[in-house]
């Protein structure tokens, strides 16, 4: 008999219970941590959260790392405070904080979609504490980036109120299907549209709307960027889903490339949310370049 599909109810039940809260400057935040030993720091973009993680986190944990991934404010399970600044660059402080309430010293960060700006602003900021960097999906000239198509209307007043209205049970698969993955057999439809159910929530996503309308172009906060991938602290590298039709591997990945000074990208059949089908390739990936950041540092102590 076939097993019966739980419901998006019960998957965000689940997704809870994985987790944890914690408080951030009175900020009720949530965050999966599955594992022991070195920790890999995830940060996910927009419309997502830690959710997003799950499998590369569970992935991680079985090879002996402790995975983290944390939502940020105004997305997934942490709060979405109104007076809340939702800057990258507020965020990267905030993830910060929240690294620290979670007593993770010293971590390996896994970068994706707006995560990465937000990712390398808190590199930048913090080099001493990070131990590798790798970087997904994502862009880091943020003063020549153009926003792909699918995000331009949420930065409009009204516009984008009613483009997030149309997001629903009914769309959200479509949309899913078409940016996010190549094989969707991999992924319930209860799972994809607990996207949704996150992404909403109480403000009904008011929040996730100032994170859009929140990016930062400026040359000062490219810099910052530029800084942690080209930093000697710390290996980089970058793993790409090919097939992402937003974030294209031929303009942003080969961007990451050249500024961050890499041989290659690598690259793994999936197009944006490489996470939900590509999970032990990114998790070995991560591993790969967090042993040889071992050796580096056995090296030096020597």
């Amino acid at each position: 008999m076939a097993q019966k599909e739980k419901s998006v109810t019960e998957v965000i039940k689940e997704h809870e219970a994985s987790g944890k809260y914690f408080d951030v400057d009175g900020i009720k935040t949530f965050a999966l941590k599955y594992g022991r030993g070195e920790p890999v720091l995830c940060l996910h973009g927009v419309p997502t959260s830690s959710f997003l993680y799950r499998k590369v986190l569970r992935s991680l944990e079985k090879k002996g790392y402790k995975g983290v991934s944390i939502d940020m404010p105004g997305l997934g399970l942490t709060d979405r405070p109104d007076n809340f600044d939702y800057s990258f660059s507020n965020l990267a402080d905030f993830l910060y904080k929240a690294a620290k309430v979670l007593k993770l010293k010293k971590f390996h960060l896994v970068v994706h979609d707006v995560g990465g700006p937000i990712g390398f602003a808190l590199a930048a900021r913090h080099a001493n504490r990070i131990m590798s960097l790798t970087i997904l999906n994502t862009w880091v000239d943020v003063v020549n980036f153009k926003k792909p198509v699918v995000m331009r209307p949420f930065e409009k007043r009204v516009l984008g109120e009613a483009e997030l209205k149309m997001i629903s049970h009914v769309t959200w698969p479509v949309m899913f299907k078409q940016m996010g993955v190549v094989n969707s057999s991999r992924i319930s439809t209860s799972e994809i549209n607990a996207y949704v159910d996150l992404l909403k929530r109480e403000d009904n996503g008011k929040a996730f709307l100032k994170i859009m309308r929140n990016f930062d172009h400026s040359k000062e906060f490219r810099d910052l960027c530029y800084k942690a991938v080209q930093t000697k602290e710390y290996p980089v590298q970058a793993i790409w889903g090919a097939k992402d039709p937003a974030l294209q591997l031929e303009t942003y990945g080969e961007e990451i490339k050249k500024v961050a000074g890499l041989k290659e990208v690598h690259t793994l059949r999936s197009r944006h949310f490489l996470q939900e089908e590509a999970w032990l390739g990114i998790a070995d990936k991560v591993i790969d370049l967090a042993q040889s950041a071992q050796l580096k540092t056995a090296k030096k102590e020597v």
